[in-house]
């Protein structure tokens, strides 16, 4: 097996619980803020995680509710940089909480000198506080949708933490939790571990190298175990 070099995150979903109590609080203050009466639900937003990107999500929703296409575009670009700023306030107060396990994984990476790296279509005014309060400053590469706006599962966001690396795709490994998360990863031919969560426990994960229940998974666990451990042996 080839050295592992680097492990490659998204963030929503994978290393913090940020869809359901967060993006989804943003949008439902959003439309509060803005006079509209749209609220999305738990559930609702988890048939609406389907369409990726926070703008082509509410035009979606504005469309399947009456909304003439152009206002209903108009009407989801004017409200998502509102949106964003609500999703910093959550960050900075707290509200966005790691997943179990990412910060044992993410340290147990590091003191084995596994280079840590972001790739994510989130935008940089919330990506950035947020791993920053949850996580210190561990991540040596981070790159948002703000730099690489092409959506998952476009692999552009993991091919641009590539280039600007210089790491080669068979020395990392992407941790995602979602099939659009999963197919842009190895679309860069990437090995990717997938950490389900509640949203995408239907998702088709098959392409990933391991499908686990979260991070904390001792399946998951034990599959860095054994890589890190034979790196370790190799080395001597």
């Amino acid at each position: 097996m080839t050295r592992l070099e680097a492990v490659i995150f998204d963030v929503d979903g994978t290393l913090v619980d940020s869809e359901r109590d967060g993006h989804r609080v943003a949008f439902n203050a959003a439309f509060a803020e803005a006079g509209l009466p749209d609220r999305w639900d738990v559930d609702c937003y988890g048939q609406l995680l389907k369409i990726a990107g926070g703008t082509h999500r509410m035009t979606y929703w504005f469309e399947s509710t009456g909304r003439p296409p152009a206002h209903a575009r108009e009407l989801a670009e004017r409200l998502h940089p509102s949106k964003t700023r609500i999703m910093r306030r959550l960050v900075e107060d707290g509200q966005i909480r790691p997943r179990p396990g990412a910060r044992q994984l993410i340290e147990q990476l590091a003191a084995h000198g596994v280079a840590l790296h972001v790739a994510t279509t989130g935008t940089r005014a919330w990506v950035e506080p947020l791993l920053r309060n949850a996580f210190g400053g561990v991540f040596d590469t981070v790159v948002t949708g703000t730099e690489v706006p092409d959506l998952k599962p476009s692999p552009a966001v993991y091919l641009e933490v590539l280039a600007r690396t210089g790491c080669a795709p068979e020395h990392a490994v992407a941790v995602e939790d979602s099939a659009n998360g999963v197919l842009a990863a190895t679309a860069a031919r990437l090995r990717c571990v997938a950490a389900q969560n509640a949203y995408t426990r239907s998702h088709d994960l098959s392409a990933a190298t391991l499908v686990a229940d979260g991070l904390d998974d001792p399946e998951l666990v034990s599959w860095f175990d054994t890589r890190l451990a034979e790196d370790q042996r190799l080395e001597r």
